[in-house]
C-alpha cells in the first residue's frame, strides 16, 4: 500500500508526493491505461534483440512505479514480465527497478500502438494517442511523468520536468500538453532531450489532468510562500534618498541587459547563469544581496554578481560574432 502524503511532508520531495498520488489512481477504462503503459514503455523501455526474439527492459527509480506497469501488463495484455532489482555499480548509481519481458513483445508493442501495421516502430507516440480523447492524452503525460518526471520546489529554476528518450517523443508530448491547454517547450540539458515547464500556472494545471490534485494544492501554496518572501525582499523602505536611486535605476539596467543576454543565448544558457540571470530580471529592484538571499541555496552578493557578470561577458561575446547588437544595445563594427 503507498503511503499518502495529503499533508505537507518537508522530508519527502515534491517529486516523489507526485508520482505517490499518481500511482494511487485506479486502473480505469483500457484505453487510457493503455494509453499510460504506452507512455511508461515508450520514455522508460528499450528493445533488444537476440537470437530468441525481442527482449524489452523498461527501467524505473521508483519500485512502485515498476510494480504498477508489471501489475497492467500482467492484467490487460496477459504478458509474464518479470521485475527485477539492479543495484547500485558501474552501470547505475543508484538502485534501479526493471520490468523485463522476453515473449510476446512485438505483440505488445502492436497492442500499445508502438508499432505500425507495416511493422515500424513509432518513433514518436502513437497517431491513436495523440488524436484520442482527452483522457488518454492525460493518461500519456501520467505515464510519461511516472516514467521519467521530475517536479522542483517553487523558486530558483523550479520546473516540472521530463526526460525523453528522442527528440520526437519530447515533440509528441509537446502536442498531448497542448491539447491539455498548455503551451510548453523542449530543452537540451547536457545532451539529453527534456520537456521543460517553468510556468508556475502551467505546472498546476498539468499536475491537475494527470490526476494529482493534492500535489498541485501544496505547489500552490509552497508558491504563495515563495512569492510572498520575494515581495518581502522587493520592498524598498525609501525612494527619496539618492544612493538608492541609483542602486535601483543600475538594478533595472542590469535586468534588460540580462533579458537580451536571455534572447540572445537561447536554450544555450549555462544553468547555473540562467538561476542568476532568472533572479536578476524577476527581481528587478533587489539589491545583489537580496538576491543571494531569494537564491535556493543561497548565495553571497559576490557569487550573484559574478554569474551575472559571466553571463552578460558570455552573451556580449556571442552578440559580436553574430554581428547582432549586444546587451548593452550596440551591434559591433564590422572591418
Amino acid at each position: 500500500m503507498h503511503r499518502c502524503f495529503c499533508r505537507k511532508d518537508p522530508s519527502v520531495s515534491l517529486t516523489a508526493k507526485t508520482k505517490d498520488e499518481l500511482l494511487r489512481i485506479p486502473l480505469g477504462a483500457k484505453s487510457t491505461v493503455a494509453a499510460e503503459a504506452s507512455a511508461l514503455v515508450r520514455f522508460a523501455g528499450k528493445l533488444d534483440a537476440s537470437v530468441h526474439g525481442l527482449t524489452m527492459t523498461a527501467d524505473f527509480a521508483e519500485e512502485a512505479v515498476a510494480r504498477r506497469l508489471l501489475l497492467i501488463l500482467e492484467t490487460l495484455f496477459t504478458c509474464s514480465p518479470k521485475l527485477t532489482v539492479v543495484s547500485p555499480g558501474s552501470a547505475t548509481k543508484e538502485t534501479k527497478y526493471e520490468v523485463r519481458l522476453d515473449s510476446g513483445v512485438e505483440a505488445l508493442y502492436r497492442r500499445l500502438n508502438l508499432r505500425t501495421q507495416s511493422g515500424h516502430l513509432v518513433v514518436g507516440m502513437p497517431p491513436q494517442i495523440v488524436s484520442g480523447e482527452v483522457s488518454e492524452v492525460e493518461a500519456a503525460w501520467r505515464g510519461a511523468f511516472l516514467a521519467r518526471g521530475t517536479l522542483t520546489e517553487p523558486g530558483r529554476t523550479a520546473a516540472l520536468e521530463v526526460e525523453c528518450p528522442c527528440e520526437e517523443a519530447g515533440l509528441a508530448l509537446v502536442g498531448l500538453a497542448r491539447r491539455l491547454g498548455c503551451q510548453i517547450r523542449m530543452r537540451d540539458s547536457r545532451g539529453v532531450e527534456r520537456v521543460h515547464v517553468r510556468d508556475a500556472e502551467t505546472i498546476g494545471v498539468l499536475l491537475s489532468r494527470m490526476g494529482a490534485p493534492l500535489a498541485r494544492l501544496e505547489w500552490d501554496a509552497k508558491l504563495q510562500e515563495r512569492q510572498a518572501q520575494m515581495r518581502g525582499g522587493q520592498r524598498l523602505a525609501t525612494f527619496d534618498d539618492a544612493n538608492t536611486r541609483r542602486s535601483v535605476h543600475a538594478a533595472t539596467v542590469a535586468a534588460q541587459r540580462v533579458e537580451r543576454a536571455m534572447e540572445i543565448l537561447g536554450d544555450d544558457v549555462p544553468e547555473h547563469l540562467a538561476e542568476a540571470g532568472y533572479l536578476r530580471v524577476e527581481h528587478r529592484q533587489a539589491s545583489l544581496e537580496e538576491l543571494g538571499r531569494l537564491a535556493d541555496p543561497q548565495m553571497t552578493k559576490d557569487a550573484v554578481a559574478g554569474r551575472i557578470r559571466r553571463l552578460l561577458s558570455l552573451a556580449d561575446k556571442r552578440a559580436t560574432e553574430l554581428a547582432i547588437p549586444n546587451t548593452r544595445g550596440k551591434t559591433p563594427k564590422t572591418t
